[in-house]
């Protein structure tokens, strides 16, 4: 059972996880930050509103996403700056990895405005842990470029690599990727 909401939160950014898939892989303090604080900065407001009406949570969504970033950061960071709390979520997994927001934190960074990130789920470790790959040593390349010339130009930098790849990928691109990895890459083992 879910604690109450936080009375008074550090005024600052909480980059908050949501689930991957199920909406209870969710923690307890995931929930409870949503739950306190004066906004929440998500992709796409539809799906975080799925996510908060199921948790039972009223919140003020704004819509922050690299299509809007540029514009979206300055009124975030004059709310930040008066003292407002904000919650960054992303639409699944962990933000920043792979999704927008990283010049909002070094805004934040670089303004001396409280920052706190929780754990949570995260898509790339997901896969890594199901793939029966090593685990010890591993780089996350995120997703390769769409345009077949810079892709190439990625795996050709990456392929002297030797430890578990993590790569995204469109599942309208992954056959044509899989060619170019076979024939840049080698045999190597993939999940």
């Amino acid at each position: 059972m879910r604690s109450k909401p936080i009375s008074k939160l550090r005024p600052g950014l909480y980059i908050v996880p949501t689930p991957i898939g199920n909406m209870e892989d969710i923690t307890l303090r995931a929930l409870n930050i949503l739950s306190s604080v004066d906004r929440i900065a998500c992709e796409d407001t539809r799906n975080t509103r799925r996510l908060l009406e199921r948790h039972g949570i009223k919140a003020r969504l704004i819509p922050y996403h690299e299509h809007n970033g540029a514009q979206m950061r300055p009124a975030i960071m004059a709310r930040l700056t008066h003292g407002e709390t904000f919650a960054l979520v992303s639409d699944a997994g962990t933000p920043l990895i792979s999704d927008p927001g990283y010049k909002l934190v070094q805004k934040v960074i670089s303004s001396g405005i409280y920052l706190s990130s929780l754990p949570g789920p995260s898509a790339a470790l997901s896969a890594l842990t199901m793939s029966g790959l090593p685990t010890d040593r591993f780089m996350f390349i995120g997703f390769l470029p769409a345009k077949a010339a810079a892709k190439i130009k990625v795996l050709e930098e990456i392929k002297q690599i030797n430890t578990t790849l993590i790569v995204f990928e469109s599942t309208n691109r992954l056959s044509a990727t899989l060619g170019h990895m076979v024939q840049i890459l080698g045999n190597r083992e993939i999940v």
